[in-house]
């Protein structure tokens, strides 16, 4: 009788072994499918931007009908221009960029696609352009020659208050106008690309 005690006890620890691994199996599996969705989820909110067109557009639909203010975009030349919406910017008019958008000449090439936005009115009290580099590296660089670019400019139709000059992501945003203008475009484009990097926020001297 003592053995067959013993037999049973043993069998049944046996079992209750074998359960308590394939439980500990399947909540491993469970776990890490778990963990795998939520990191799935997590690269599904993670949108990459599409185009220069996308970001402008992004940001200025995040405007209250309060916010807004007469606005065009794109370039007139390529028959790109919008009105109350930005638009294309085409990288071929080299010439435009520079004088509309103050993208300056010798960093064309590092960019293969632009939008702009502006005041309808009166250009300097709003204006943003954004563009796409070809290669994320080359960020500095262009950021610094934009600023440069800027700083030397010759303003004519007023004189804007400030001007930023911001990288999101593999784009760069370049932007001036009046203190309220540029501060609400700013600060919508923080909230709508968190990893937005503020590179100059400075007064136009």
């Amino acid at each position: 009788m003592e053995v067959f005690m013993n037999k049973g006890f043993r069998h049944w620890i046996f079992i209750l072994a074998g359960t308590a691994v394939i439980s500990s199996f399947v909540g491993c599996t469970t776990g890490n499918n778990g963990n795998n969705t939520a990191a799935g989820s997590t690269q599904a909110s993670q949108h990459a931007i599409g185009s220069s067109l996308e970001l402008l557009n992004t940001v200025w639909n995040s405007y209250n009908e309060d916010e807004r203010f007469y606005a065009a975009g794109g370039d007139v030349s390529h028959n790109n221009a919008t009105e109350d919406a930005p638009g294309v910017y085409s990288v071929s008019d080299i010439d435009g960029l520079d004088r509309a958008l103050g993208f300056p000449a010798d960093c064309a090439d590092k960019i293969d696609n632009a939008a702009s936005l502006s005041h309808m009115m009166l250009a300097n009290a709003f204006t943003c352009g954004v563009f796409h580099l070809k290669n994320p590296a080359d960020s500095s660089t262009v950021t610094d020659a934009v600023k440069a670019n800027i700083v030397q400019r010759h303003w004519l139709d007023g004189f804007p208050d400030k001007y930023v000059i911001a990288v999101t992501e593999d784009y760069v945003v370049v932007l001036w106008g009046y203190d309220e203008l540029v501060d609400t475009f700013t600060d919508k484009l923080a909230a709508a690309y968190p990893s937005t990097k503020i590179i100059c926020n400075a007064p136009v001297e």
